[in-house]
């Protein structure tokens, strides 16, 4: 109760705060309660396809593979003989999954998704540390589609690497454990390793340089986070051309320290970079979960610094709340990133986390401020993951903390549900300004470097000032990074036309200018009207 003798000024400021406060962001469904596996892994294909998968050797999962489908493994350690499946296909639209057979070990692997829209799953632990797998993007529901796999498609063992798309759509593969080095897929003349001081110089007693911060910078470099330092490295000459500041704080951010990365979204001109690392577990913090049970607060921080100035500085901000294994995850507006997931103490690892942080919150880059969400009612720690859809929700899975499934007596039980989050925008009251994106429909719009398209939207109230195109490329998501996860911020100006598809309105935007800016590939591309994405339609640039 306030008391009487408040002025009337701090009066309203009090209840305008307790409001704010109490106001719901986001809502939160339940989509699947089981889908037979966790979520260690996603990625989404532009079938509208999610495809989820964890590891071989967790034993029987929840999900009957089809008969005669059985796995034979006499190299696994949990079950040699296994007709349970370990990856799945997602159906968005039907709200549906089906089985897929996969052979070798995934456990904490990466992928990049081809030019083609096929996914390139690389790495993994035991019989699957060499082994290259693909799944092409079925349209076809009836289609007989599966795993592709060869176990010793890699030069060398990739257990917690990063893969990153270049612009010739090829992927590279930087790190894992104990490998200093990188390498590429499909594999380039040399065919072999090449050796990357910079991740033995950053590893420390914890590793904590694993599943590496790699983003294609605008100038076609990559740059590369690993524990608190950073480099813009060019691969094609095997060459460091700048050495980033040292994040300040001296804590750590990858694994298993698990902070989270996002680069912030492009503008139009295309010639300006700017990252984002924020939250994960203090210098130490796995040593003392893991030795001593003692789980220490998870950071605050976050660090934003531009890759493209030429004195590029770490400027420093902080959350409303620590967060350790949290998933970062752009949002379609162009102007939000979702934070989402985690826990406020330990670190990653088995039962090394402690105190869900069940509420997501949406930092706005050009405001530097932090907005609590709506909370879900499920923790999700240690393997848990979160992609973007078309429609504009976030679907989130996964979080096993356990070496094994395990449903009961624990603090945190073995997840196998699918939950989706919807951001504030897809509320009813926003209704009116959401825009609705009018094509033919039956294939995705063909972009061309440079050259302007149009696309023909309807929507109730128009704010034409405020209209603009985002593009966003899906990311491969897992251990709190999502590789490859990009959004454009196209230029783009209101037509005076109308388009060929009866639409109210259209708009023409401008596509990337380049392959350094846009990886070729598929994109979900948006139309944002006062701050309200439509869902987004799929287009191919190549």
């Amino acid at each position: 109760m306030i008391p009487a003798s408040t002025p009337a000024l701090l009066i309203f400021l009090i209840s305008h705060l307790q409001l704010t406060a109490a106001a719901p962001y986001g809502s939160w469904s339940l989509l699947q309660p089981d889908i037979g596996i966790s979520a260690m892994h996603m990625q989404l294909l532009h079938n509208d396809r999610i495809i989820v998968f964890d590891r071989t050797d967790f034993g029987p999962s929840n999900l009957s593979l089809l008969a005669g489908n059985c796995r034979e493994d006499r190299n696994d350690q949990a079950l040699q003989h296994d007709c349970t499946a370990h990856s799945v296909e997602y159906d968005i639209t039907t709200n549906s999954f089906r089985p897929l057979t996969i052979h070798t070990d995934t456990w904490c692997s990466s992928a990049t998704v081809s030019p083609h829209g096929s996914l390139i799953q690389t790495g993994g632990f035991n019989d699957g540390e060499r082994a290259v797998r693909i799944l092409p993007a079925r349209h076809n529901p009836s289609a007989d589609c599966d795993w592709s796999e060869n176990p010793i498609g890699l030069a060398v063992r990739r257990w917690y690497a990063t893969n990153a798309v270049l612009p010739d759509g090829s992927a590279i593969i930087v790190g894992g454990r104990r490998q200093f080095s990188y390498e590429f897929y499909p594999k380039d003349s040399n065919a072999g390793v090449y050796i990357l001081p910079f991740l033995s110089q950053t590893k420390d007693a914890e590793e904590n340089n694993l599943y590496p911060f790699v983003y294609l910078n605008v100038d076609g470099n990559l740059f590369i986070f690993a524990n608190n330092r950073a480099i813009l490295f060019d691969y094609r000459n095997d060459k460091v051309v700048r050495t980033y500041p040292t994040l300040p704080g001296s804590d750590p951010r990858n694994y298993p320290s698990s902070g989270s990365s996002v680069l912030l979204p492009l503008s139009p001109s295309g010639v300006e970079a700017e990252v984002l690392v924020c939250g994960g577990a203090p210098k130490g913090s796995y040593t003392l979960a893991s030795k001593n049970a003692t789980y220490v607060k998870a950071l605050s921080t976050c660090g934003r610094i531009k890759i493209t100035d030429s004195s590029p500085t770490w400027q420093m901000e902080t959350m409303p709340v620590g967060r350790v294994m949290g998933d970062m995850v752009l949002l379609p507006t162009g102007a939000d990133v979702l934070i989402i997931n985690g826990a406020e103490a330990g670190t990653a690892g088995w039962e090394l986390g402690r105190s869900p942080v069940l509420s997501p919150i949406v930092y706005l880059p050009k405001e530097s401020r932090f907005v609590v969400q709506s909370p879900s009612s499920i923790p999700r720690l240690y393997h848990s993951t979160a992609v973007l859809l078309r429609d504009g929700r976030v679907l989130v899975g996964g979080s096993n903390p356990h070496i094994y499934y395990n449903f009961s007596g624990v603090q945190y039980p073995t997840e196998l549900s699918l939950e989706a989050f919807s951001p504030e925008y897809l509320g009813v009251e926003f209704g009116g300004l959401r825009p609705e994106i009018v094509t033919d429909g039956s294939k995705s719009l063909e972009l061309i470097y440079a050259k302007e398209f149009v696309l023909g939207f309807n929507v109730s109230v128009l704010r034409r000032e405020d209209v603009r195109v985002t593009m966003v490329m899906p990311g491969f998501s897992t251990h709190s990074f999502s590789m490859n996860q990009r959004l454009l911020i196209l230029g783009s100006k209101m037509a005076t036309g109308t388009s060929n598809w009866k639409s109210s309105y259209a708009v023409v935007a401008a596509a990337p200018a380049s392959a350094a800016v846009a990886p070729p590939g598929y994109y979900m591309v948006f139309v944002v009207n006062g701050g309200v994405p439509s869902g987004g339609v799929w287009a191919h640039i190549q």
